[in-house]
């Protein structure tokens, strides 16, 4: 049976030399991961920021006009996509989950989709494009609820014996 990974740095640096050379491949490219993606998320919040203030201050533009909002909400939505995807990755270094937790990756694809819907002006795209991400919608939609109850479903057959 293979060890289990530590569950912090501190844990990690202690017993490096007994984890396998997967188990350590594993971990670094986690925290290499965290690390860009740390980067990518500063950036973007920087840009938000400067977005933001040039959009809204130096050009003092009303904030509810739907183009205003559309972009920067559509840069929040994008940085927060960003921090969630960031977030999963805990779970690998702390191998708490196996590295691809298709609700997760589900969810974050559901995030990206309600960003393309704010961005997007509905009435200028055109039908087919709005058929499309409908369509996506309510696939991701029933793929979640589908995973979601094999979850359940497993909880609840393992809870009796526990």
């Amino acid at each position: 049976m293979a060890k289990e990974l530590p569950h912090n740095w501190t844990d990690i640096r202690k017993e490096w030399p007994v984890l396998t050379f997967y188990q350590r491949f594993e971990v670094s490219v986690a925290y290499a991961l965290t690390i860009v993606i740390g980067v990518v998320i500063l950036v973007a919040f920087v840009r938000l920021i400067l977005s933001v203030a040039d959009t809204l201050v130096l050009r003092t533009l009303n904030p509810l006009d739907h183009g205003v909002f559309q972009l920067v909400f559509g840069e929040i939505m994008t940085l927060l996509i960003a921090l969630e995807f960031n977030h999963t990755l805990r779970y690998v270094i702390t191998g708490e989950r196996g590295i691809i937790q298709a609700r997760i990756v589900i969810l974050i694809a559901l995030l990206a989709l309600a960003r393309k819907v704010i961005i997007v002006d509905l009435l200028d795209a055109p039908p087919a494009s709005v058929a499309a991400l409908a369509a996506l919608a309510l696939s991701l939609g029933i793929a979640y609820w589908i995973l979601r109850e094999r979850d359940q479903r497993s909880r609840t057959a393992k809870a009796p014996g526990e």
